[in-house]
C-alpha cells in the first residue's frame, strides 16, 4: 500500500478500463486521465461506477475499498447505469445513447444529446454543467418533450423544475458571496477597533491633567479586582486624600461604589503603615538593645581594668 491504492477505472461508455495504484484523488485523476487518453486540460470528474457518486474528498477516497472501480468523466460526459441486455451487447447500447457531441446531427442541435441521456436516467441531471442545464431550459418545449417521449405538460414541467433548480444555485452562490464579503467586512472592522484602541490608550505613566493621578492609577482603580491591594503605598495616600467626591469625578462613579472603594484603601493604608510602624519599632529596640548591651560590656571592662 505505500505506493497507493488499488483502484481500477473506466471511461464513461465503460469500453475502457485499466488497473492503477494511487495515493490520492488528485492523482487519480492525472493516472487515470492519462491511461483514459482524456485530454490533460480537460476538467475531470471522479464517480464510482456502480451508482454515479461523486467523489471529490480525500478522506471518502481513502475509506473507500481497495480495487473500488471508479468512472472517470470529462466535460459533457455524465454517469448512467450499466444496461443488462441479452448476447453481452450492453457497451453497444450505451454507445448508442451515450454519443459524443461530434455524432449528432447539428441541425437538431446540441441539446438532443443531453435529452437522451435524461431520457436513459433522469438522475443524471444531477451531473450536467449548469450551461448543459439552461440549454435544455431553452429547448422549445414541444421538441424537448418529442425527444424524451413525454407529453408536452410533463416537458413543461421538467424544464420549470430545472429553471428552479438552476435558481437555487444562482442563490446559494450569491448568498455564499455576500456571507464572505460580510466576514470580511466584519474582520476589517474587528482590525480597525483594535488598531484605534491601541492608539487611545494612554502611557500608563502619563499624568491625567484633569484628576492630577498617573493613568497607569486610574487604570488599576478602575479594571483590577482589589485594587487598593496592587496600589503603591504613594497612591493610596493619594486616593484617601482626595476623598469621596472628588473620586468620584474622576472615576466617574456613584458615591456607594466610590466609598467602598475608598474604604478598602483606607484600610489598606493603615494596614501597611501599622507594618511600617512595626518594622520600625523593631529595629529601634534592636539598636536600643545593641547600645546597652556595648555600654554594658565598657562598664565591666572599665571595672576589671579598676581591679588590677
Amino acid at each position: 500500500m505505500s505506493n497507493g491504492k488499488p483502484c481500477r477505472i473506466c471511461n464513461y461508455t465503460r469500453q475502457k478500463s485499466y488497473g492503477v495504484a494511487v495515493p490520492s484523488i488528485d492523482e487519480l485523476k492525472k493516472k487515470g486521465g492519462e491511461s483514459l487518453g482524456l485530454s490533460p486540460s480537460s476538467s475531470v470528474t471522479v464517480v464510482l461506477e456502480d451508482d454515479g457518486t461523486i467523489v471529490e474528498d480525500q478522506a471518502y477516497f481513502l475509506c473507500l475499498p481497495v480495487e473500488t472501480k471508479f468512472m472517470l468523466l470529462a466535460e459533457k460526459e455524465t454517469w448512467s447505469p450499466v444496461k443488462k441486455m441479452d448476447g453481452g451487447t450492453a457497451w453497444m447500447a450505451r454507445d448508442s445513447v451515450v454519443m459524443d457531441t461530434d455524432d449528432v446531427d447539428a441541425s437538431v442541435g446540441p441539446w438532443v444529446y443531453l435529452a437522451q441521456q435524461l431520457k436513459q436516467d433522469l438522475a443524471g441531471v444531477i451531473l450536467m454543467s449548469e450551461a448543459d442545464l439552461q440549454v435544455l431550459i431553452d429547448v422549445p418545449c414541444v421538441e424537448l418533450a418529442s425527444a424524451l417521449g413525454y407529453e408536452e405538460k410533463k416537458a413543461q414541467e421538467l424544464q420549470e423544475t430545472l429553471q428552479r433548480y438552476l435558481d437555487r444555485k444562482e442563490e446559494e452562490r450569491q448568498s455564499k458571496e455576500l456571507l464572505q464579503l460580510y466576514l470580511k467586512s466584519v474582520n476589517q472592522d474587528a482590525e480597525n477597533q483594535e488598531q484605534q484602541g491601541a492608539d487611545d490608550v494612554p502611557d500608563g505613566m502619563e499624568v491625567d491633567a484633569a484628576s492630577g493621578f498617573l493613568f497607569r492609577t486610574i487604570m488599576v482603580l478602575k479594571g483590577k479586582t482589589s485594587p487598593e491591594t496592587r496600589l503603591s503605598t504613594e497612591d493610596l495616600q493619594l486616593v484617601v486624600s482626595r476623598g469621596v467626591e472628588s473620586m468620584e469625578q474622576v472615576l466617574g462613579w456613584d458615591r456607594d461604589k466610590t466609598s467602598s472603594l475608598l474604604e478598602a484603601c483606607e484600610a489598606e493604608l493603615q494596614k501597611r503603615l501599622q507594618q511600617i510602624q512595626a518594622v520600625q519599632c523593631i529595629r529601634s529596640n534592636s539598636q536600643s538593645d545593641s547600645s546597652q548591651t556595648l555600654h554594658t560590656n565598657t562598664d565591666q571592662e572599665t571595672a576589671t581594668q579598676g581591679d588590677q
